[in-house]
This record gives C-alpha cells, sequence and structure tokens, in this order.
C-alpha cells in the first residue's frame, strides 16, 4: 500500500492514453488509494491483460469494450487491497485467470483486515488460478512481459517488463522519487533495497515505470535522483572507502 516518505503523499495522475504503436496501453486509477491499474491490449489479436484491478471494475471494463479487448489475463503485483480488491469481480465478467505469486498467498487471507486499515468494505474471498515468479511470462497478444520477482513491499510483490517496449511494471516497489513502504506484514527493508538494486536498476535507463501509485518515471531518473536509492549508494561508497582505508 503506497511508498515510503518521500514525496508527501503520491497522489495519482489519471494518465491514460495509447502509447508504442500497436500497443494499447490505458493507466487507470482506481479506487480510494489511487491504485494505477494497467489495461494493456493488443491491437491486431485484441488479446489483453489487466494488472491491479484494485477497484472501480466497471470503468475498467469500459476501457476493455471501447478498444474491443479479450482479456486473458489478470495480473496482481502484489495482494495488498487497494491491487486485489476487484480481481474476482473482473474474473467473473472476462472469464480471465487471476495470476499471483504464491508468496503473498497469506496477504489474501488478511483481506478484511486490510479493508479496516482502509475503510473500506472486504472484497470477500480472492481466489487465484496461477502463482507466477522470475523466469516466467505473461502476454498480450504478441506484447510479452518477464515476471520479475521483486520481495520487500512485500514476500510475493512482482515487477512486470516489457523488454520490447521498455516498459516496467513496477507494484509498490518502486516510485517516482521514492520506494515502497516496508512496515506492513510482510515488508523488509533489507528485500526491497536488494530487489531494487539487483533487479531493477539493472534495467536500462530509458525503461519507463508506471508505478502502483503516482506518476510515470524511468529508471534513470531514479537511479540519479531517488533519494532512497542515492542514500543507499552513498552508504555502500562510505563502506567502500572505509574497508579500502582498513
Amino acid at each position: 500500500m503506497e511508498c515510503t516518505r518521500p514525496p508527501d503523499p503520491i497522489a495519482a495522475t489519471a494518465t491514460t492514453g495509447v502509447y508504442n504503436g500497436w500497443m494499447i496501453h490505458e493507466i487507470l486509477p482506481v479506487g480510494p488509494l489511487q491504485c494505477n491499474c494497467s489495461i494493456i491490449g493488443d491491437e491486431t489479436s485484441r488479446e489483453a491483460m489487466v494488472i491491479d484491478p484494485g477497484d472501480d471494475v466497471n470503468d475498467v471494463l469500459g476501457i476493455v469494450r471501447k478498444h474491443n479487448l479479450q482479456v486473458k489475463q489478470i495480473v496482481i503485483t502484489h495482494a495488498h487491497i487497494d491491487h486485489v480488491g476487484g480481481a474476482m469481480k473482473l474474473r467473473a465478467a472476462t472469464g480471465a485467470p487471476v495470476l499471483l505469486n504464491q508468496n503473498d498467498y497469506a496477504l489474501l487471507k488478511m483481506l478484511d483486515v486490510q479493508a479496516a486499515w482502509i475503510g473500506v468494505p472486504p472484497p470477500g474471498k480472492v481466489e487465484i488460478d496461477r502463482t507466477v515468479t522470475t523466469g516466467e511470462t505473461v502476454s498480450a497478444g504478441s506484447h510479452t512481459a518477464q515476471i520479475l520477482h521483486t520481495p520487500g513491499h512485500t514476500e510475493g510483490s512482482i515487477c512486470l517488463f516489457f523488454e520490447p517496449e521498455k516498459k516496467l511494471i513496477a507494484g509498490d516497489t518502486l516510485f517516482a522519487g521514492s520506494i515502497g513502504r516496508t512496515d506492513l506484514p510482510g515488508g523488509s527493508m533489507d528485500k526491497i533495497m536488494r530487489s531494487l538494486h539487483n533487479t531493477l536498476l539493472a534495467l536500462p535507463d530509458q525503461t519507463v515505470v508506471i508505478p502502483g501509485h503516482g506518476p510515470i518515471t524511468t529508471i534513470g531518473e531514479e537511479r540519479e535522483n531517488n533519494p532512497f536509492l542515492r542514500l543507499e549508494r552513498h552508504q555502500s561508497t562510505t563502506e567502500s572507502r572505509k574497508h579500502r582505508e582498513n
């Protein structure tokens, strides 16, 4: 659920649109926490995936109908209610399977508790059809994303990297100017920093990042200006210098 500060707090911007020619990609901030739900489709086959349908499923379906898409997969970046709350309603409407990393299954059993945290009705039981992790892919027609397991915000957090388009759906692992909070069940600052440095910062600087909340950014921008990543880099440099001096 959202980010470690700063900034204060990230307010999602209603960034919707069609990008990269043959890829349909609309970003719809949904629910009270304005989770960035992505609808990705292939203009030729009309196959689509929906990522993080946390709420406002009727609006998501409106975008699906606007582009005459067939949803083939529903992918959840992590099992916080603002990202998974609408998954069963969308599955019922489309017949598409719901995909989530198995390390977040325990969080699904806490959805009623999570609902109380943010003051919304519990969504009921969420059923997962398939687990996904690093080394696997998901596709919308010709558009294929690599699954990157990035624990830290939660144990089962994943990101989706569309390599040809240089596009990353980052869930709540990385934000513009911030990173995912780690003070909720399953969170770990050590793990999220490893995920960021070993996995996400290994991607090209020009990679466009769509965070789970807030505005779009790039890997290069966050490498240079994200205070959490710069602080970690500074600490590593200082430790290396001390080691050489000793």
